[in-house]
């Protein structure tokens, strides 16, 4: 039986520390076409991510499954983005990234064993978020992308589980404490004022730039 989009969106929401303020939904309905191209560029860099992890641990078999379904379904998603992009008219461009996902990196451990742990838990995390911004701005969208980013919900919220599950694989120690740092970083990241609007961003700001 399919899931229903609460049933989805439950364990994410368990997980994350915080919801997306409704300022920022406001904020990024009136810059949707930066929001899409935006959200094209995460899919391709989620696609690249799982594929340098790849890449780094030839021998992880358990990773290697994971990560290559999961870069596939991030590229068939980039070309779902782009599809959309193309039928509105909006040219796919390079943007600049927002503060987000480095208020996490900065904090990713140097040592082989750690850095992969914690790539992998601020990874289930970025993937958390995204599947709760698309639940959260779906209902505010035409139908037709309405529909499409709830359809995104059943492979994000896996992608987040499937992070996780090996991040505590491959520690040879309990992986709750880091988890839990890297959640208040990224709350702290997604409350605090932030001058780009990005899918993946903080709060926006009057002197916000696009």
């Amino acid at each position: 039986m399919a899931q229903t989009v609460d049933q989805l969106i439950e364990p994410v929401l368990d997980y994350l520390l915080c919801r997306t303020p409704d300022a920022w939904v406001r904020a990024a309905l009136e810059h949707l076409e930066v929001i899409l191209i935006d959200h094209a560029a995460n899919e391709l860099k989620a696609a690249q991510s799982a594929m340098t992890l790849m890449a780094r641990h030839p021998m992880k078999l358990d990773l290697l499954n994971k990560m290559s379904r999961l870069a596939r379904e991030e590229l068939v998603h980039f070309e779902q983005v782009l599809k959309i992009l193309k039928k509105r008219g909006i040219k796919y461009q390079p943007i600049k990234a927002s503060a987000y996902a480095n208020a996490m990196a900065k904090h990713i451990r140097s040592g082989n064993e750690e850095k992969l742990v914690d790539s992998l838990i601020v990874g289930s995390i970025i993937e958390a978020r995204s599947c709760e911004r698309f639940e959260k701005i779906a209902s505010h969208l035409d139908e037709e992308l309405e529909k499409f980013y709830l359809s995104l919900l059943k492979s994000e919220s896996r992608h987040f589980t499937d992070y996780l599950s090996l991040a505590q694989t491959y520690s040879k120690e309990p992986i709750e404490e880091r988890v839990q740092f890297f959640l208040e970083a990224e709350k702290k990241a997604i409350l605090e004022a932030d001058p780009i609007m990005r899918l993946h961003g903080g709060m926006p700001t009057d002197n916000m730039k696009i």
